[in-house]
């Protein structure tokens, strides 16, 4: 499905689009284009000191925000599919900051929109967040309304051959202002702030959401919510794989952080089906028969009532596995010395 094709990444200088990049590039070099689109011009910079373009002809940058909606349909012309990864997404500076985070996460959904539907995208596929199950941040709700933008957008493509779906997902492992680094860099200090003892995430890599948008691509129908089934974790737990010796400061919960991540809430459960991978979140108004999706995916109906988080999850992972994860995608030098 990618010879030939040309791709478009906004937010493409971010972790996740790095990542992404990297693996589309090795895998799949018969593409004709792949385009960064990212506002950072510096950040455009040092990525292509990355990806040469004598090895990567087909790697573009396109300066660009999300918010202009006259760049972004010039950005779109001639692309097949876009991976909306760009947004604003750190929950305090949300909440002091509200109507940037609207005009980014809101605004630039409707944008992305737009855009397509007004070239000959054919997909896009729309990185989401645990924070937009249940919300109670102005993060979580920018990124529930800019999901219930693309799941809506399915109902006013017309005749064209286009389809917008999300993928969601929850904390990712080793990416920029997460919680491993964090300890980490704090770790040599001697002491470590944890908001609450019981507190506990989900557990996602970078390669593996990038796997999970590969999957969303090649099998979404158009409105649905794409959720994997990962691991958690619990803080301490993190607190103990990076800084073993380090003493532990209860700071208390953050403004509008939560105690515990939600992917699917009971209210979702209605429209969630397990589809063995991954669980789906399926339009509550389809454009396509419902019997011929579980038919196609082996699809099966969640109870009603169930939900999906970080502290009811039957996988978990502890101190020594979190440890594999870091030299695996973070640091494969660092040394840890229990006391």
């Amino acid at each position: 499905m990618f010879k030939g094709k040309s791709i478009l990444v906004t937010g493409g200088t971010g972790s996740f689009g790095k990542r992404f990049v990297k693996i589309l590039l090795e895998k799949h070099p018969e593409i004709r284009r792949l385009i960064i689109f990212s506002r950072d011009e510096l950040k455009q910079f040092e990525m292509a000191q990355e990806f040469p373009e004598n090895k990567w002809p087909q790697l573009r940058f396109f300066l660009g925000d999300v918010r202009d909606l006259p760049r972004l349909t010039r950005a779109f012309e001639d692309v097949d599919y876009v991976i909306h990864a760009a947004a604003l997404k750190q929950v305090p500076a949300a909440e002091y900051n509200p109507s940037e985070f609207i005009r980014t996460n809101i605004n630039g959904a409707e944008n992305i929109i737009n855009a397509a539907l007004a070239n000959k995208v054919t997909k896009v596929i729309a990185l989401s967040t645990d924070k937009a199950a249940a919300p109670i941040n102005l993060y979580g709700a920018t990124k529930l309304v800019s999901d219930k933008l693309f799941v809506a957008a399915n109902n006013i493509k017309g005749s064209r051959d286009l389809s917008f779906s999300v993928v969601r997902y929850g904390n990712v492992l080793g990416s920029r202002g997460s919680v491993v680094p964090f300890f980490l860099k704090m770790r040599h200090q001697g002491q470590i702030p944890v908001t609450h003892p019981d507190m506990t995430r989900f557990n996602i890599t970078l390669d593996e959401g990038v796997q999970l948008v590969f999957s969303a691509l090649e099998t979404a129908w158009g409105g649905e919510i794409f959720v994997p089934k990962i691991p958690s974790y619990k803080i301490l737990d993190v607190a103990k794989a990076t800084a073993p010796n380090a003493t532990v400061n209860i700071v208390g919960i953050r403004p509008g952080e939560k105690l515990h991540e939600e992917m699917i809430t009971a209210s979702d459960s209605h429209y969630t089906y397990d589809c063995g991978k991954h669980f789906t979140i399926i339009p509550a108004t389809p454009m396509w028969n419902l019997d011929s999706f579980i038919k196609e995916f082996n699809a099966k109906k969640v109870p009603e009532g169930f939900t999906y988080n970080s502290q009811e999850n039957t996988s978990w992972i502890g101190v020594n596995e979190l440890r594999t994860l870091i030299h695996e995608h973070i640091d494969p030098t660092i040394q840890f010395t229990d006391a």
